[in-house]
C-alpha cells in the first residue's frame, strides 16, 4: 500500500513519532513518505492570517496518517489550516496522532483528535486509528510505542 505520512512539528516531537510510524511501516513492506506542512511563522501565537509554505498533497496514497502538535488545549492551528485545505480524501484510509507537552489527556490532546477526526470525515472519510502522545509523561516510550504499533497496522 502506497501511504503518506502529513505532520506539522514545531518542536520535533510530532517528526519524531510519524518518523517511526513510517519506519514501522516499511518494514511491513509499504511504500511510505512522510512530507512536512510548513508554515511562514511558525509561531503558535501568531495572530493573523497563517501562510502555508508546503501543502502536501494527499491524493497520491492510498492511506494517509495525519500528526500534529496540541496548542493551546487544542489542535495546532497551522494544522487546523492545513485540514481546511484538504481535498476529498474519498477511497483512502486515514489514521491520526497528536503529540501534546503535558501528561493529561483533558488538556487538549482528546480534543486534537476529535478536530482531525471531524475535519478528515467532513472529507468524506473516517478515522480508522488515532493515538495520543503525552510527551512529560513516565510512560511516553509505552506511548509512542501504543501509536506506531496502532497506527502502523492502517
Amino acid at each position: 500500500m502506497n501511504i503518506g505520512i502529513i505532520i506539522y512539528s514545531h518542536t520535533g516531537n510530532t517528526l519524531s513519532v510519524g518518523a517511526k510510524i513510517m519506519e514501522a511501516l516499511l518494514i511491513k513492506g509499504h511504500s511510505v513518505r512522510l512530507e512536512q506542512i510548513s508554515v511562514e511563522n511558525d509561531d503558535p501565537q501568531v495572530k493573523g492570517p497563517i501562510r502555508l509554505t508546503a501543502i502536501p498533497d494527499p491524493s497520491p496514497y492510498d492511506a494517509v496518517i495525519f500528526g500534529g502538535p496540541v496548542a493551546g488545549a487544542q489542535l495546532s492551528p497551522f494544522m487546523k489550516e492545513y485540514l481546511t485545505r484538504l481535498p476529498a480524501l474519498r477511497d483512502k484510509k486515514a489514521a491520526c496522532f497528536v503529540t501534546q507537552h503535558f501528561k493529561l489527556k483533558w488538556m487538549g490532546s482528546t480534543r486534537a483528535v476529535k478536530q482531525i477526526t471531524r475535519a478528515v470525515e467532513q472529507k468524506g472519510t473516517p478515522i480508522i486509528a488515532s493515538g495520543i502522545v503525552q510527551w512529560s509523561s513516565e510512560a511516553r516510550e509505552e506511548q509512542i510505542h501504543r501509536v506506531v504499533d496502532s497506527l502502523s497496522q492502517i
